[in-house]
Protein backbone atom coordinates (compact mmCIF):
# COMPACT_ATOMS: atom_id res chain seq x y z
CA UNK A 1 0.00 0.00 0.00
CA UNK A 2 1.38 3.64 -0.66
CA UNK A 3 1.75 6.00 1.50
CA UNK A 4 -0.84 8.29 2.11
CA UNK A 5 0.76 11.57 3.99
CA UNK A 6 -0.62 15.27 3.77
CA UNK A 7 1.99 17.24 2.10
CA UNK A 8 0.06 20.67 3.54
CA UNK A 9 -1.13 20.32 6.87
CA UNK A 10 2.00 20.48 9.54
CA UNK A 11 2.78 17.48 11.88
CA UNK A 12 1.07 16.37 15.40
CA UNK A 13 2.92 14.98 17.42
CA UNK A 14 0.63 12.91 19.81
CA UNK A 15 2.17 11.32 23.09
CA UNK A 16 0.09 8.43 24.90
CA UNK A 17 1.16 7.19 28.49
CA UNK A 18 1.09 4.16 29.48
CA UNK A 19 -1.65 4.25 32.16
CA UNK A 20 -3.91 5.32 28.90
CA UNK A 21 -3.21 2.78 27.25
CA UNK A 22 -3.34 -0.26 29.81
CA UNK A 23 -5.43 0.70 32.39
CA UNK A 24 -7.65 -3.20 32.86
CA UNK A 25 -10.67 -2.01 31.77
CA UNK A 26 -12.05 -2.43 28.12
CA UNK A 27 -8.25 -2.23 27.06
CA UNK A 28 -9.05 -4.10 23.82
CA UNK A 29 -11.18 -2.25 22.50
CA UNK A 30 -10.30 0.96 23.43
CA UNK A 31 -6.38 0.09 21.69
CA UNK A 32 -8.62 -0.80 18.93
CA UNK A 33 -10.54 2.32 18.55
CA UNK A 34 -7.52 4.26 19.52
CA UNK A 35 -5.62 2.58 16.30
CA UNK A 36 -8.99 3.45 14.47
CA UNK A 37 -8.98 7.04 14.99
CA UNK A 38 -4.97 7.07 14.28
CA UNK A 39 -5.09 5.89 11.24
CA UNK A 40 -8.11 7.73 9.78
CA UNK A 41 -6.73 11.04 11.50
CA UNK A 42 -3.15 10.36 9.87
CA UNK A 43 -4.03 10.60 6.26
CA UNK A 44 -4.75 13.82 6.54
CA UNK A 45 -2.68 15.22 9.51
CA UNK A 46 0.80 14.03 9.92
CA UNK A 47 0.82 12.58 12.89
CA UNK A 48 3.97 11.12 15.26
CA UNK A 49 2.76 9.17 17.75
CA UNK A 50 4.70 7.96 21.25
CA UNK A 51 3.62 5.35 23.76
CA UNK A 52 5.04 5.31 27.84
CA UNK A 53 5.90 2.37 29.67
CA UNK A 54 2.70 2.76 32.58
CA UNK A 55 2.17 0.81 35.26
CA UNK A 56 4.32 -2.48 34.01
CA UNK A 57 7.26 -0.42 33.49
CA UNK A 58 7.18 1.09 36.88
CA UNK A 59 7.17 -2.37 37.71
CA UNK A 60 10.04 -3.45 36.25
CA UNK A 61 12.06 -0.30 37.33
CA UNK A 62 11.28 -0.90 41.37
CA UNK A 63 12.27 -4.71 41.06
CA UNK A 64 15.75 -3.51 39.34
CA UNK A 65 16.33 -0.68 41.78
CA UNK A 66 15.71 -3.24 44.41
CA UNK A 67 18.41 -5.56 42.52
CA UNK A 68 20.60 -2.87 42.58
CA UNK A 69 20.70 -2.12 39.09
CA UNK A 70 21.87 1.60 38.06
CA UNK A 71 19.63 4.64 36.89
CA UNK A 72 20.53 4.13 32.76
CA UNK A 73 19.95 0.34 33.23
CA UNK A 74 16.58 0.88 34.53
CA UNK A 75 15.82 3.38 32.19
CA UNK A 76 16.86 0.84 29.44
CA UNK A 77 14.45 -1.95 31.43
CA UNK A 78 11.37 1.18 30.76
CA UNK A 79 12.60 1.82 27.53
CA UNK A 80 12.05 -1.94 26.18
CA UNK A 81 8.53 -1.95 27.56
CA UNK A 82 8.01 1.10 25.87
CA UNK A 83 9.04 -0.07 22.61
CA UNK A 84 6.66 -3.45 23.07
CA UNK A 85 3.26 -1.04 23.69
CA UNK A 86 4.33 0.79 20.27
CA UNK A 87 4.69 -2.35 18.59
CA UNK A 88 1.51 -3.30 19.89
CA UNK A 89 -0.62 -0.06 18.72
CA UNK A 90 1.39 -0.14 15.42
CA UNK A 91 0.39 -3.61 14.28
CA UNK A 92 -3.09 -2.31 15.26
CA UNK A 93 -3.10 0.74 12.99
CA UNK A 94 -1.79 -1.13 10.49
CA UNK A 95 0.13 0.06 6.75
CA UNK A 96 2.01 2.31 6.21
CA UNK A 97 2.30 2.78 9.88
CA UNK A 98 5.66 1.61 9.82
CA UNK A 99 5.28 -2.38 11.74
CA UNK A 100 8.64 -2.18 13.42
CA UNK A 101 8.55 0.97 15.36
CA UNK A 102 11.95 3.72 15.01
CA UNK A 103 14.45 3.37 17.67
CA UNK A 104 15.24 6.75 17.62
CA UNK A 105 14.13 10.11 16.59
CA UNK A 106 15.83 10.18 13.61
CA UNK A 107 14.40 7.97 12.29
CA UNK A 108 11.37 8.38 13.18
CA UNK A 109 11.53 11.86 11.23
CA UNK A 110 12.28 9.99 8.81
CA UNK A 111 9.89 7.35 8.70
CA UNK A 112 7.27 10.80 8.75
CA UNK A 113 8.48 11.37 5.87
CA UNK A 114 7.16 8.54 4.03
CA UNK A 115 4.27 7.15 6.18
CA UNK A 116 1.61 8.08 8.93
CA UNK A 117 0.73 7.84 11.64
CA UNK A 118 4.63 6.68 13.49
CA UNK A 119 4.28 5.24 16.42
CA UNK A 120 7.69 4.41 18.80
CA UNK A 121 8.38 4.21 22.36
CA UNK A 122 11.85 5.49 24.20
CA UNK A 123 14.90 5.86 22.95
CA UNK A 124 17.52 6.30 25.08
CA UNK A 125 18.48 6.67 28.67
CA UNK A 126 17.77 9.86 30.21
CA UNK A 127 14.83 10.76 27.99
CA UNK A 128 10.93 9.93 28.69
CA UNK A 129 8.40 9.66 25.86
CA UNK A 130 7.02 12.58 26.64
CA UNK A 131 10.45 14.18 25.97
CA UNK A 132 10.94 11.90 22.66
CA UNK A 133 7.69 13.42 21.77
CA UNK A 134 8.75 17.03 22.32
CA UNK A 135 12.14 16.79 20.61
CA UNK A 136 10.21 15.23 16.97
CA UNK A 137 7.92 18.05 17.23
CA UNK A 138 11.16 20.63 17.53
CA UNK A 139 12.53 18.44 14.92
CA UNK A 140 9.47 18.57 12.37
CA UNK A 141 8.31 22.11 13.36
CA UNK A 142 4.85 20.69 14.60
CA UNK A 143 1.83 22.47 14.84
CA UNK A 144 1.64 21.19 18.86
CA UNK A 145 1.97 18.07 21.22
CA UNK A 146 -1.18 16.54 22.62
CA UNK A 147 -0.06 14.90 25.98
CA UNK A 148 -2.78 12.37 26.06
CA UNK A 149 -2.98 11.36 30.12
CA UNK A 150 -5.12 9.50 32.47
CA UNK A 151 -6.22 13.11 33.74
CA UNK A 152 -8.51 16.05 31.57
CA UNK A 153 -6.12 18.46 32.22
CA UNK A 154 -4.00 20.26 33.98
CA UNK A 155 -4.65 20.89 37.85
CA UNK A 156 -3.15 22.79 40.67
CA UNK A 157 -3.32 19.55 42.52
CA UNK A 158 -3.67 16.04 41.82
CA UNK A 159 -7.38 15.61 41.55
CA UNK A 160 -7.22 11.93 42.12
CA UNK A 161 -6.21 13.26 45.69
CA UNK A 162 -7.48 15.98 46.22
CA UNK A 163 -11.17 16.50 45.28
CA UNK A 164 -11.30 20.16 45.34
CA UNK A 165 -8.38 20.80 42.95
CA UNK A 166 -9.35 23.09 39.99
CA UNK A 167 -8.44 22.56 36.38
CA UNK A 168 -6.14 25.00 34.86
CA UNK A 169 -7.84 25.30 31.90
CA UNK A 170 -4.37 27.85 29.91
CA UNK A 171 -1.03 28.50 31.49
CA UNK A 172 2.04 30.12 29.81
CA UNK A 173 5.06 28.71 29.61
CA UNK A 174 7.43 30.10 32.20
CA UNK A 175 4.99 29.24 34.85
CA UNK A 176 4.07 25.54 33.21
CA UNK A 177 7.97 25.15 33.50
CA UNK A 178 8.52 25.88 36.83
CA UNK A 179 5.70 24.01 37.89
CA UNK A 180 7.51 20.96 36.19
CA UNK A 181 10.29 21.51 37.74
CA UNK A 182 9.50 21.53 40.89
CA UNK A 183 7.06 18.00 40.43
CA UNK A 184 10.04 16.22 39.05
CA UNK A 185 13.56 14.62 40.20
CA UNK A 186 14.39 12.88 37.05
CA UNK A 187 14.44 9.54 38.49
CA UNK A 188 14.03 6.26 35.99
CA UNK A 189 10.26 5.34 36.59
CA UNK A 190 8.85 8.45 37.98
CA UNK A 191 4.97 9.38 37.50
CA UNK A 192 5.28 13.31 37.03
CA UNK A 193 3.75 16.55 35.54
CA UNK A 194 5.71 16.36 32.66
CA UNK A 195 9.03 15.84 31.33
CA UNK A 196 11.79 18.71 32.11
CA UNK A 197 13.72 18.23 28.70
CA UNK A 198 10.22 17.98 27.14
CA UNK A 199 8.68 21.06 28.47
CA UNK A 200 12.01 22.93 27.84
CA UNK A 201 12.39 22.04 24.37
CA UNK A 202 8.84 23.39 23.54
CA UNK A 203 9.08 26.24 24.83
CA UNK A 204 12.24 27.35 22.99
CA UNK A 205 10.48 26.40 19.76
CA UNK A 206 7.15 28.55 20.78
CA UNK A 207 5.26 24.66 19.93
CA UNK A 208 2.01 24.69 21.79
CA UNK A 209 0.99 21.80 24.50
CA UNK A 210 -2.60 20.62 24.70
CA UNK A 211 -3.15 18.45 27.67
CA UNK A 212 -6.50 15.83 27.27
CA UNK A 213 -7.57 12.29 28.73
CA UNK A 214 -6.54 10.35 26.74
CA UNK A 215 -9.40 7.62 27.04
CA UNK A 216 -11.73 10.25 25.77
CA UNK A 217 -11.84 9.69 21.78
CA UNK A 218 -13.64 12.03 20.47
CA UNK A 219 -12.14 14.81 22.25
CA UNK A 220 -8.24 13.45 21.84
CA UNK A 221 -9.36 13.95 18.12
CA UNK A 222 -10.40 17.33 18.32
CA UNK A 223 -7.10 18.38 19.96
CA UNK A 224 -5.55 16.95 17.67
CA UNK A 225 -7.01 18.53 14.93
CA UNK A 226 -6.47 21.77 16.19
CA UNK A 227 -10.12 22.49 17.20
CA UNK A 228 -11.93 23.22 20.50
CA UNK A 229 -11.47 20.99 22.95
CA UNK A 230 -11.99 19.70 26.79
CA UNK A 231 -8.37 20.19 28.94
CA UNK A 232 -5.72 22.26 29.21
CA UNK A 233 -3.66 24.29 27.00
CA UNK A 234 0.36 25.70 27.28
CA UNK A 235 1.60 28.25 25.42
Amino acid sequence: MAPRVSRTARPVVVSIGGSVLFTGHDDRQYVAALAALLRTVGRSVPLAVTTGGGRVAREYIRLGRDLGLTEVELDELGIEVTRLNARLLAASVGGPTPAHPPTSIALAVHELGRASPVILGGTEPGHTTDGVAALIAVRVRAACLVNATDVDGLYDADPRTHPNARRIPRLRWPEFRRRVLEASSGEAGQNFLFDRLGADSLARAGIPLSIVQGRDLANLERAIRGRAFDGSRIE
